[in-house]
């Protein structure tokens, strides 16, 4: 097991680990979970790249912004090329799950000459959910809407149970149970989203990606991502089964793959060796 590193930006403290050796590869967790979910996949990656997991500002040890405006995935990126400078990496390549996926698509839009290489895990884009958001997709992932509901309703309707709010977000966006989580991962993410602050800043995540993320993603509507790109999808997950995944991302990607693997939107923690054999044999080839 990594030591956990902290890194200090002008505004937010970075929890982060560093794993391997190689050519330096960032990976960025998504909503409800915490850097740690790369752990199972960590061996197989670590053996030939140098891995960086960050946790993003408003989860897991990571600071907790005051403002929703704080949340953007804008400012989140911003974060990860200045923690991957500091660590004297001016490229890499950058993978993301969930809201790290739209971290690192952001990433990658706003500094094109950072990154190698883009993977995205079991998303559509932002701009592309929000613009298109059907009756079907709206109750398949209501938590968008409720989230972004004002503070402190979803908050405190939240602080009731965690446990039971969290593992159900787990379970509802694929085909998924509890034991399809490590149990040890399991336990690190409920110390951490049983956070006050934390479920606060999640809140906000999901409040600043419709008060800022897609106004900042209609606005680069005409641009596309330049370097070579993966999107991941789980086979079962919500978004497969309501939308042609890669069909999204057409038109924003210049040089993309795609690859289904086996599970629902957390299929990482369902099939971590082969996502870590999918994530290698791109890297790879490129």
């Amino acid at each position: 097991m990594t030591q956990t590193r902290l890194f200090k930006t002008d505004t937010q403290t970075i929890a982060y680990e560093v794993a391997g050796n190689g050519p330096p590869l960032l990976l960025l967790h998504g909503f409800p979970q915490t850097r740690a979910m790369w752990r199972p996949l960590l061996p197989a990656l670590a053996e030939r790249f140098t891995v960086v997991t960050a946790d993003l500002r408003g989860y897991g040890e990571s600071s907790k912004p005051a403002r929703t405006a704080d949340m953007s995935f804008r400012l989140m990126a911003q974060d990860m090329v200045d923690l991957m400078s500091s660590l004297g990496h001016a490229r890499f390549h950058a993978a993301g799950h969930d809201r790290g996926a739209r971290t690192v698509h952001r990433l990658a839009l706003d500094h094109p000459r950072s990154v190698l290489s883009l993977v995205v895990m079991d998303i559509v884009p932002t701009e592309h959910l929000l613009t298109h958001m059907t009756t079907e997709i709206a109750k398949a992932y209501y938590h968008w809407l409720f989230l972004a509901q004002p503070h402190p309703f979803p908050e405190t309707m939240i602080a009731h149970d965690p446990d039971a709010y969290f593992e159900r977000c787990l379970l509802g966006f694929g085909k998924a149970t509890l034991s399809d989580f490590d149990p040890n991962l399991l336990e690190k993410y409920r110390a951490a989203w049983r956070d006050p602050d934390s479920i606060r800043a999640m809140c906000d995540d999901y409040r600043a990606a419709i008060e800022v993320d897609w106004a900042d993603d209609r606005a680069d509507l005409t641009r596309k991502v330049v370097c070579p790109s993966l999107v991941l999808y789980g086979k079962d997950g919500a978004m497969a089964h309501l939308l042609d995944v890669p069909a999204t991302w057409k038109d924003r990607l210049a040089d993309m793959q795609h690859r289904a693997i086996d599970g629902g939107h957390f299929f990482p923690d369902q099939s971590p060796r082969q996502t870590a054999e999918e994530i290698l044999g791109f890297l790879n080839a490129d």
